[in-house]
């Protein structure tokens, strides 16, 4: 705690091609977006940092707690710039992640494309050993075997090993005693045991997750280490959390040991806001949509919780197409991710069609008009072509776009082939990159069982505020919101998270068996592990715990979740454990199956410090916003002409100033535009509403 007796927080959020910067203090909140340095992204981060405490005038000794969320564990597998990993697995079981599912994501697809695993044949050894389901040893260990595969490991060039034996999670004495013997000869080289990331049932998820906690550790490893020695340079002896997929915040230490659950922190981080604008204005049912510099992320928000998920697939090969990637098994906030963020490359394809990515510009060279080099089209060349982006303003004035730059390399890769002007090119593009959006959100909310139209958007992001309207047209939403500082969202997101760790183990029991003796020891261990998490990043507060069991009908092939007591079991509570998986079985599927068995394959149990609600705002009285400052030449499609529309600067519209579209309104880290059809209100908190008219409605 600071001289001032209240908390000053840093948040860093480094994306593919933007590094954002979050100061809050007792006076308020400062904010910067950097580009991001691909080769050494701590430079990045530490120049934000410089920046808000220069333009605060804050010491760094004066911050108390730094939290921080990157894409770089995201992006080291999907652009397969990983680490040399060994898999060392049972005897009989070295094609397990090759094989993967007995069932093909799109069955009469004879030229189907799997993802490569992340360990090819040739890295992957296996040794005699054998434990059942139940943790009993079935054939020791054959030590020596482990020491000669010492040689050929060393012989790989090997950066990293993984450990996977058959039902570690049920017994990891096997796992842990080859690590040993590993480290032991090995000595600099980081060895993950599947029974520390994963220790669930499932060969191929537990496998895949554990090679790719092994592929991206030494990166991030190296990478924080690196960070934490610059930021203790900088004079910042505070705490550094990690915001992780699931929503919560881990230890720095916790986060090098095992990084795969660093996968989604920075979408989970502009979630965990998204659900904070929800309860700020009442709105019960949400998506989040997250325009970066690289991607685009939307989630679904119901009831003021984000939907969440014990398995998330990355590098996809076939977009939406669920089996197509590789499966994770970590805590992740359920999202859709596609490759449509303001840098993604526009192109023309032989069939004459307007293509969107996945590929993007990032930060370096960055979008054409940014004058670094780069010379194909991206999103935001075409915002800048459109007049939707004020160049002198983007980034804070950080960086003066070039729109001449911008318009040769729209009219030279889209709008020659198409014989558009440069301005119906960046119309083009516009259209396809909303529509492919507008698409993956329909896809998602159908999945969830849920309407999309239903919904209101809350858009952040550097280029979410100005495809919002848009989208929302395209999916029949009828309310935008878009946050203070929506630009910086996400970091925004890591300072309203909790801390947060969740623990899962698999054990095998029928309720016919029920032992609650074993059950009770293992979430005590589970409770344990948790606390020690929780406790390092914030020692002191108070906690609260949740216990789940993932049950089924034996025989079935997939659980559900089932709510558990938090007190210790007894024999009677067997009926407690039947009752509550009937009341959900039967809410999911509309009734129960007489006199079928019922087991429990996963228990887990999640620790989390107690975040206070935010308290509702409500609409201020309308009042007319101030004359904008100037105006801006905004292309019309339907026309084919520009018009001038307002543009107004955020910071200079007090709460219940309203603007009617078409407008622009400008800010440091972002634009919003406001289409024709919509009013913006400013509200109590900050926020921008916006509201489709009536007469646009239906």
């Amino acid at each position: 705690m600071n001289a001032l007796g209240t908390r000053i927080r840093l948040a860093v959020d480094i994306g593919g091609t933007f590094t954002d910067v979050v100061l809050e203090t007792p006076e308020g909140r400062t904010t910067t977006k950097v580009l991001t340095a691909p080769t050494a992204p701590e430079d990045g981060a530490i120049a934000g940092v410089e920046s808000v405490l220069a333009t605060a005038g804050i010491g760094a000794g004066s911050v108390d707690l730094l939290i921080h969320g990157t894409t770089l564990a995201t992006n080291a597998v999907l652009e397969r710039k990983g680490a040399q990993v060994v898999l060392v697995t049972t005897e009989g079981f070295r094609d397990v992640v090759e094989i993967g599912y007995e069932s093909r994501y799109n069955q009469y697809d004879v030229m189907i494309q799997k993802v490569p695993p992340l360990v090819p044949r040739a890295r992957r050894f296996t040794v005699p050993e054998r434990i059942d389901v139940k943790g009993n040893t079935v054939l020791p260990l054959d030590e020596e075997a482990v020491r000669a595969l010492i040689p050929r490991i060393k012989s790989c060039g090997a950066q990293s090993i993984a450990i996977g034996f058959l039902h570690s999670y049920a017994n990891p004495d096997h796992e842990r005693r080859a690590s040993e013997i590993l480290e032991a000869a090995l000595p600099g080289v980081p060895v993950t045991l599947s029974s520390d990331v994963c220790p669930e049932i499932r060969e191929y998820e537990r496998l895949t997750t554990t090679t790719a906690n092994a592929y991206v550790r030494p990166l991030i490893e190296g990478y924080l280490s690196r960070l934490a020695e610059r930021l203790a340079d900088l004079g910042l002896g505070c705490p550094v959390l990690l915001m992780t997929s699931g929503g919560g915040l881990t230890t720095l230490e916790t986060a090098k040991r095992n990084p795969i659950r660093l996968v989604e922190s920075g979408p989970a981080g502009g979630a965990v806001l998204a659900r904070e604008i929800a309860m700020e204005l009442g709105l019960d049912r949400v998506i989040s949509f997250d325009m970066g510099g690289t991607t685009a992320k939307i989630c679904l928000i119901e009831r003021f919780e984000p939907k969440k998920a014990r398995e998330f697939e990355i590098d996809r090969q076939a977009r939406f197409m669920k089996g197509s990637g590789l499966p994770l098994r970590i805590p992740v906030i359920e999202m859709v991710e596609i490759g449509a963020g303001g840098g993604s490359i526009a192109r023309v394809d032989p069939m004459k069609r307007i293509t969107i990515g996945p590929d993007s510009a990032g930060a370096d060279p960055g979008p054409a008009a940014y004058g670094r080099g780069g010379v194909h089209p991206t999103i935001t060349d075409a915002d800048i072509v459109l007049g939707k982006i004020d160049p002198g303003r983007f980034a804070g004035g950080k960086l003066t776009l070039q729109t001449d730059l911008a318009r040769q390399a729209v009219d030279a890769d889209v709008g020659r082939d198409l014989g558009l002007t440069p301005e119906m090119a960046a119309f083009g593009i516009m259209e396809m990159v909303d529509e492919t959006m507008a698409n993956a959100a329909r896809v998602h909310a159908v999945e969830q069982g849920e309407n999309a139209a239903e919904h209101a958007l809350v858009a952040y992001g550097g280029a979410a505020p100005l495809h919002a309207g848009r989208l929302a047209e395209k999916l029949g939403v009828s309310r935008i919101v878009v946050p203070t500082n929506a630009g910086v969202g996400s970091a925004v997101g890591f300072l309203r998270a909790p801390v947060a760790y969740e623990v899962v183990r698999s054990y095998h029991m029928s309720l016919s068996r029920f032992d609650p003796e074993r059950v009770n020891g293992i979430l005590e261990e589970m409770q344990s592990e948790a606390l020690a998490v929780v406790e390092a990043g914030a020692p002191g507060e108070v906690v609260v715990e949740e216990r789940a069991a993932y049950m089924r009908y034996r025989g079935q092939g997939h659980e559900i979740v089932v709510p558990l007591p938090k007190q210790s079991f007894d024999p009677e509570d067997v009926d407690t454990l039947q009752t509550g998986f009937d009341q959900r079985y039967a809410a999911l599927f509309g009734r129960t199956l007489p006199n079928a068995e019922v087991e429990v394959l996963t228990w887990a149990l999640t620790l989390s410090t107690i975040q206070t609600a935010p308290q509702r705002s409500a609409c201020p009285d309308a009042i007319p916003a101030a004359e904008p400052g100037s105006r801006r030449s905004v292309f019309e499609a339907e026309t084919g002409e520009t018009m001038a529309v307002p543009l107004h600067w955020r910071p200079d519209l007090a709460p219940g100033a309203t603007v009617s579209g078409p407008a622009v309104i400008a800010e440091d880290e972002t634009s919003t535009f406001v289409p024709a059809g919509w009013d913006a209100i400013i509200t109590g908190h900050g926020h921008i509403l916006m509201t489709r008219r009536l007469e646009q409605q239906g």
